[in-house]
């Protein structure tokens, strides 16, 4: 019932930011997903036995995949799989099954935000026992055993029928299909008072929440609609598919345009906001008002205390390096610590565990709390619908209210798409080159007062991070921070994060991109970007 079959290795299945991504076709490779799970698994110990989670977001070759994991753990040794039915499993709701069932880790398939489709991408990552991403000591192991694996061992079994929930045995393990939705539900009511919140939707507060196809639609729909009674149809996309519609599921103000419109026209409702391809990302859009993942990050922490799971306070905040200061200003104020990590959610994971953060954030539209340890796009949103009971206020009114109270960052992210790697990575030695000389205190009429590529000790188990991104901060509390990205499957992405402080109540209502114009000018100066690059223009702006 057990083979073991001989295998080589393939050279490119090191792990990006989030896992191994690749396009579809890659993975559909003879044994490429094979070897990089077999990887998995030898480059863990002591697990022979236990509980592993498997789900995914629903994109192209996901029920596929999760039949080979199933067979490989079970040849492997595991005791039990719980799979989320139909294979589908948002990666907040994989952490929190990790989390309540104790499991010894978690495989979640999937490319988050990346586009699905037998032309798409696809992931494989790793979630270990509380909840959150492999850290970096764990997957150097794992990719060094694909660089050397020989051989991987899977059970000569059927497949598992993922539609029903109940118990099975595959070569000797037991298999639990489980409603993917319930435990991340009863989580949730435990963290937000469910009776405020349905009571608005009761009156006249309409939302929109567009789930774009992807894994966060029956979530959706079974709180919003079902338990808190907002009309059907206030969920739309909400049905997963392979392709997710043909459409990205990023949720920005590029891929989310239809919602972005609605929500700057006169037939508004009071909310809008969605969720990405596996649920961890989040936009958020009141009547007129874009609330960037900066500013969304810091009006949570600022008001978390009305929500029952954080009505005692937060330990502290923790965000990406890239992210705005805006939340510094809130930790400020709380006489709280903010932590300034690496981008990546496995950076939060110590910091979490210690008791140190309790709500985490990053630029790209991530944020979460020590509820689970990922990112959570739909936590986002309840946490801002808790609120916006309890304040009974506007997204507006409260955004300006805050600004008004802690100042404005204004921020913005350029990113230039699917760049030529080569040309990327001499773009970023470039910058380095130009780091800590003096003819470059004064840039563009700005005094500059560091410049150096961000390096991060973790204070709880002392490791560090380098060569993280590089960082031009200037003596007025603007910024210009440059990185290339690991989340994408072709080529490489440049961002480009540009960042000013704005006190005066007068000015805080103004265009984001007026406002930061002579730092956008100075950051494409400063690393030749259409020279090194051949863009003229951002490929996005967030």
């Amino acid at each position: 019932m057990i083979k073991t079959i001989a295998t080589r290795p393939f050279a490119d299945q090191k792990p990006g930011t989030s896992g191994l991504r690749k396009k579809v076709t890659v993975f559909q490779q003879k044994n490429y997903a094979e070897n990089f799970i077999q990887s998995i698994f030898d480059a863990l110990e002591d697990f022979k036995g236990k509980t592993l989670v498997v789900g995914g977001d629903g994109r192209y070759y996901n029920r596929e995949v999760i039949q080979i994991v199933i067979k490989m753990a079970a040849a492997n040794g595991f005791g039990r799989v719980l799979v989320g039915q139909n294979g589908l499993l948002s990666t907040p709701a994989a952490s929190c099954v990790i989390r309540k069932h104790k499991a010894f880790g978690g495989i979640v398939l999937s490319a988050s935000h990346n586009p699905g489709g037998p032309d798409g991408d696809f992931g494989i990552k790793y979630n270990i026992s509380n909840g959150g991403p492999a850290p970096e000591k764990i997957t150097e192991t794992i990719y060094a055993q694909s660089k050397a694996i020989s051989r991987y061992l899977i059970a000569d079994v059927p497949d598992t029928a993922l539609d029903r929930i109940g118990t099975s045995e595959v070569a000797g393990m037991r298999v639990q299909v489980f409603d993917s939705v319930a435990d991340y539900q009863a989580l949730m009511e435990t963290l937000f008072d469910f009776d405020v919140i349905r009571d608005m939707f009761a009156g006249t507060f309409r939302m929109r929440f567009d789930a774009m196809h992807a894994a966060t639609g029956p979530y959706a729909k079974a709180i919003l609609e079902k338990t808190f009674g907002a009309p059907e149809g206030t969920v739309v996309n909400g049905v997963p598919l392979p392709d997710f519609g043909g459409h990205h599921p990023d949720p920005n103000l590029v891929h989310a345009k239809d919602l972005y419109d609605l929500m700057m026209s006169k037939e508004a409702p009071d909310f809008g906001a969605a969720s990405d391809g596996d649920g961890d990302r989040n936009l958020i859009i009141g009547r007129n008002m874009f609330v960037t993942p900066s500013d969304s990050l810091a009006l949570l922490a600022a008001n978390a205390h009305l929500a029952p799971g954080y009505a005692k306070g937060i330990a502290g905040i923790a965000r990406s390096m890239p992210t705005s200061m805006a939340a510094d200003r809130v930790a400020e104020r709380l006489k709280i610590k903010c932590y300034e990590t690496p981008t990546g959610w496995k950076f939060f994971g110590n910091l979490l565990d210690a008791g140190l953060a309790t709500i985490c954030g990053e630029e790209s539209a991530g944020t979460g709390s020590n509820h689970v340890r990922e990112k959570d796009g739909l936590w986002a949103v309840l946490l801002w619908l808790n609120i916006l009971g309890r304040r009974k206020e506007s997204v507006e009114n409260i955004v300006f209210q805050h600004w008004r109270d802690y100042g404005r960052n204004f921020y913005t992210r350029h990113d230039y798409e699917e760049i030529d790697s080569g040309r990327a990575n001499d773009l970023m030695a470039h910058l380095r080159s130009l780091l800590g000389k003096s003819d470059l205190l004064t840039l563009g009429g700005k005094n500059l007062a560091l410049s150096d590529d961000f390096a991060y000790h973790d204070p709880v188990d002392n490791s560090d991070a380098k060569g993280q991104g590089i960082r031009f901060l200037f003596k007025d509390d603007s910024r210009i921070i440059y990185r290339l990205s690991g989340t994408g499957t072709e080529g490489a992405t440049l961002r480009v994060y540009i960042e000013r402080y704005g006190a005066d109540p007068a000015k805080q209502g103004g265009d984001t991109q007026t406002a930061l114009a002579d730092l956008i000018q100075i950051a494409r100066n400063l690393a030749e970007i259409e020279t090194r690059t051949g863009r003229n223009a951002p490929s996005v702006i967030t």
